[in-house]
């Protein structure tokens, strides 16, 4: 069967946006995603978002975005996923395109996290637990996340200290990235003394609150995509080689274990399995960091490094430039931003670009394979997806 590629890429700067709308932000995205792609326009739509419903007050979120995207009339739906809701789209739009069903397909993610105040925020995003058991006692995404971190630092040994050399590297890498929402740097002391969020979880472990849209065009063929990439003097096709969806339990009690992520191995298997690669082909990886803990579990998780070990070896240095794989040079969410259901689309995007060499940040060295994870809740459903350059 005909393969599918991503020809075009479109994204906004990160930040609190409270001067435009998400409909605003998603426009501008799929503008410049047609641009990117010679001109080429989508007849089919798909919206990964989180919140619209809680903190927008907006459903019908597919067709509001195609209407003010010029796309008046094309199939449009939203997909939630929670914060993996921009992976589980691409999964969807993949599909769309794979099939036939739509010759050129557009998957977006936008959110706008910024108009409520943070507790009202924090409680949207806690939706992402279980309601009955875990949300309806008061605990926070935070407050979960931190007694993974908590176990991961009980069983293997590690300092809090240990930990804070992840946001120090985000910060240096998104420094670089203009659309960042972070670019500032850290130091570990900085880290270290930042306010406690969810002991043992600080402030600087944590992504920040922030609004942004981005879009993908799919199209399905070879021919066809070189069609596309040549009419802009592109000579770089992106093939998605791999697509893998996968769940766990929503709540965190019932899991098999804390410290390694189910939905991330399953979802990785079925990738790998795609493409025909494993975890020791992979050049290049954009992994979903919301805190400090969550990076190193999904390094261990995709088979990247052993469980327990990942701490150790990012502080030893490993996963930077000239490491396989490089990790996170957009910054990752803890810097580039975490505009929830649009993260995973922000994603896949960067990895095209780095695969096609024009990253407009800190670049990795000459990838020929790249890989996107976002994950929803805490593991509770996950995307990897496999990417490949061919000339």
């Amino acid at each position: 069967m005909d393969g599918v590629y991503v020809v075009g890429v479109g994204f906004t700067k990160i930040d609190r946006l409270f001067e435009r709308s998400a409909r605003d932000l998603f426009a501008e995205a799929m503008a410049k995603a047609i641009e990117d792609a010679g001109g080429l326009k989508p007849n089919a739509l798909v919206v990964g978002n989180m919140t619209s419903s809680v903190l927008m007050e907006q459903d019908s979120l597919g067709a509001l975005m195609a209407d003010y995207s010029g796309l008046r009339g094309v199939p449009a739906f939203k997909v939630e996923a929670a914060c993996g809701s921009g992976g589980a789209a691409f999964y969807t739009g993949y599909a769309i395109a794979k099939s036939g069903l739509a010759e050129v397909v557009a998957v977006g993610g936008v959110e706008k996290l910024t108009e409520m105040p943070t507790e009202s925020v924090t409680k949207a995003l806690a939706q992402a637990a279980d309601a009955d058991y875990e949300l309806i006692h008061g605990i926070s995404f935070t407050g979960l996340n931190a007694m993974v971190m908590r176990l991961y630092m009980n069983k293997y040994g590690y300092m809090y200290e240990d930990f804070a050399h992840w946001p120090v590297r985000m910060h240096e890498y998104g420094s670089f990235n203009p659309y960042a929402q972070l670019r500032n740097r850290v130091t570990i002391e900085q880290v270290v003394k930042s306010q406690v969020i969810a002991d043992p979880i600080k402030l600087l472990d944590c992504s920040p609150i922030g609004d942004g849209a981005a879009v993908v065009l799919l199209v399905r063929g070879e021919e066809r995509a070189r069609e596309v990439v040549s009419s802009i003097g592109r000579d770089v096709l992106i093939e998605v080689a791999g697509v893998g969806l996968a769940t766990d339990s929503v709540d965190i009690a019932s899991r098999r274990s804390l410290l390694t992520l189910d939905s991330v191995k399953l979802a990785a298997q079925q990738a790998y399995s795609m493409a025909g690669v494993n975890s020791r082909i992979i050049d290049y990886v954009e992994v979903h960091d919301a805190f400090s803990i969550t990076g190193y579990v999904s390094l261990e998780s995709l088979g990247f490094s052993d469980e327990g070990k990942s701490v150790k070896e990012w502080m030893e240095g490993r996963f930077a430039k000239g490491s396989k794989p490089e990790v996170n040079f957009s910054g990752g969410l803890k810097a580039r931003g975490h505009p929830v259901g649009a993260t995973g689309v922000y994603q896949v995007a960067e990895v095209v670009m780095q695969l096609r060499g024009d990253f407009p940040g800190y670049r990795a060295s000459d990838p020929e394979v790249g890989l996107t994870q976002n994950i929803g809740g805490v593991g509770t459903i996950s995307s990897v997806i496999v990417l490949r350059r061919r000339r």
